[in-house]
C-alpha cells in the first residue's frame, strides 16, 4: 500500500486508467498491464482485509475473470475500479466458502458507534492505513465498517461506487466508513474526536 493520500492519487489516475482500459479492450496488452498496475495495489489491500494471507491467490483468480470479461465492461476509470472490486469480492467469498474448515472472517452487518471527527483525526487514521499493521487493525473492525473502509480508502472508490459493490445505499456506506475511522482513531490514540464527519472523503453533504 502507498502512504497517506494514496486514495486521492488513485482517483487522480482514473483518467489514465479509463484510457488504458479502452485501449486494452481493443487488444493492447501493454494497456492492460497499465490498468493492472493502477488497480492491483488497492485491490490487493481490499482482499487482504477479506481473506488475509490468501489475497494474492484470490487476486489472481479475479484478474483471470477480469481479463476474460474485459470486453463486456462499459464505463470509465472509476467505474473500472468498482467493477474489478465487485469481481474480487465475489471471488473472495467463493474462496471463503471453500475454506469452511477455518472460521470465516465476519462480513456481516453490525450496529456501532458515532461518526469520527476533525480533519486531523481523519488524516491520522488515513496515514496509518498505509501500513500492513493498519490492515490488521481494519480487520478487527465490525465487518460492515471494515469492508466499507477498505473500499473507500484502500481501493479508492467513491461512496456510490462502494455502495454498488456492497449492495447497500450510499448513506449506509458513508456511515460505516465514518464509524470505522472513528474506531481506528481511538485505537491509534487520536483524542480530538467530534461528531463532524470528515469532508475529505469526497462525499456530498
Amino acid at each position: 500500500m502507498g502512504r497517506g493520500g494514496e486514495t486521492h492519487r488513485g482517483r487522480g489516475s482514473d483518467g489514465e486508467l479509463g484510457a488504458a482500459v479502452a485501449r486494452a479492450q481493443q487488444g493492447d496488452e501493454h494497456a492492460f498491464a497499465v490498468a493492472y498496475r493502477l488497480v492491483q495495489p488497492g485491490l490487493l489491500g481490499y482482499l487482504r482485509g477479506l481473506v488475509g494471507d490468501d489475497a494474492e491467490d484470490v487476486a489472481s483468480e479475479a484478474w483471470l475473470e477480469i481479463a476474460r470479461d474485459l470486453g463486456r465492461f462499459r464505463g470509465d476509470g472509476a467505474g473500472f475500479r468498482g467493477w474489478t472490486a465487485t469481481i474480487a469480492r465475489h471471488r473472495a467469498f467463493d474462496h471463503l466458502r471453500r475454506q469452511r474448515a477455518r472460521p470465516r472472517p465476519s462480513v456481516i452487518e453490525q450496529d456501532v458507534l458515532d461518526l469520527p471527527g476533525t480533519h486531523s483525526t481523519h488524516d491520522q487514521a488515513l496515514e496509518s492505513l498505509s501500513t500492513e499493521a493498519a490492515l490488521r487493525l481494519v480487520a478487527e473492525l465490525p465487518p460492515d465498517q471494515a469492508e466499507a473502509v477498505l473500499l473507500r480508502i484502500v481501493v479508492g472508490l467513491d461512496g456510490p461506487s462502494a455502495a454498488r459493490v456492497l449492495g447497500k445505499r450510499p448513506g449506509a456506506v458513508r456511515t460505516a466508513v465514518h464509524r470505522g475511522l472513528k474506531r481506528l482513531a481511538r485505537r491509534l490514540g487520536v483524542d480530538d474526536v467530534t461528531d463532524e464527519p470528515p469532508r475529505t472523503l469526497g462525499e456530498s453533504r
